[in-house]
């Protein structure tokens, strides 16, 4: 029998460590679980201190990067991302690599626009003019990431898990570019792809319920499984605030409707 593998793909703002209570979770539960982080992602406390080195890897680049890792396994994995992460497993589940995908309060595909204020964020939480990084002070990251939490809850993740994010990644993802950005084509007409899961919060600030409900709109025509899970009172810190056990046991026992079980006869 082999364990059947479950890779977790963080979005911006988070580092790889925010999955291990998921890793945990889903490990106890049988599978083999990965959380790669992005290409240069080094500790928390050194990408704070020198915020550029993780250089300003795109859309693409990620996609590819993310790719090569699901390639590279014996078996097709579980893809589950979280904001960018969740646009790339729906790149990925689309290019018919992977088992089942789950996006999680994921970043907009094809025509679906971010909200005006998301924008307005990034001009206010840069780094600095020019810089290739976008930072989140503790006060932004309560306000607009983990809005549904008690200040102090909010430090904490703060504390433990947010590190800046490159810049060319907002452009790739059409932040002020004034309509869709090519990055974020998704194929939503695959019949043939493995079941997606999306999964949004409808407290969210930076990607709102209603943006996460247009993409399942857009997989209207398939005959491919896709099923949407919205949580109340949840904000895009669902992944790991106090409440992020409720959303994994949600994956996980949407993965077993599906018939994705831990292990699998080899073959």
């Amino acid at each position: 029998m082999k364990r059947t593998p479950v890779v977790f793909i963080h979005g911006a703002w988070l580092h790889a460590l925010s999955w291990e209570p998921w890793v945990e979770r889903f490990t106890s539960r049988g599978f083999r679980t990965f959380a790669p982080g992005w290409p240069g992602e080094g500790p928390v406390r050194d990408m704070r201190e020198a915020p550029d080195t993780l250089g300003g890897p795109g859309l693409d680049a990620l996609t590819d990067h993310y790719a090569a890792f699901v390639r590279s396994l014996d078996t097709a994995p579980v893809i589950v991302g979280h904001s960018v992460g969740g646009l790339i497993a729906q790149r990925l589940i689309a290019a018919d690599l992977g088992r089942a995908a789950v996006a999680i309060a994921p970043a907009p595909i094809n025509a679906i626009l971010l909200p005006a204020s998301f924008a307005r964020l990034l001009s206010t939480a840069a780094s600095g003019p020019g810089r290739p990084s976008v930072a989140l002070s503790p006060r932004v990251f309560h306000r607009v990431f983990a809005n549904t939490v008690a200040v102090e809850e909010a430090r904490r993740l703060h504390e433990h898990h947010v590190v800046p994010a490159p810049s060319r990644l907002f452009a790739d993802l059409g932040c002020g570019a004034g309509g869709p950005s090519p990055h974020t084509a998704v194929d939503v007409a695959n019949a043939a792809r493995g079941p997606l899961l999306l999964v949004s919060g409808q407290e969210d600030r930076l990607v709102p319920d209603a943006a996460t409900r247009a993409a399942f709109k857009q997989y209207g025509d398939t005959a491919a499984v896709t099923d949407l899970k919205q949580f109340a009172d949840r904000a895009h810190s669902l992944v790991i605030d106090s409440g992020w056990r409720q959303v994994a046991d949600h994956v996980l026992g949407w993965l077993h409707e599906q018939g994705v079980r831990a292990h699998s006869p080899d073959g």
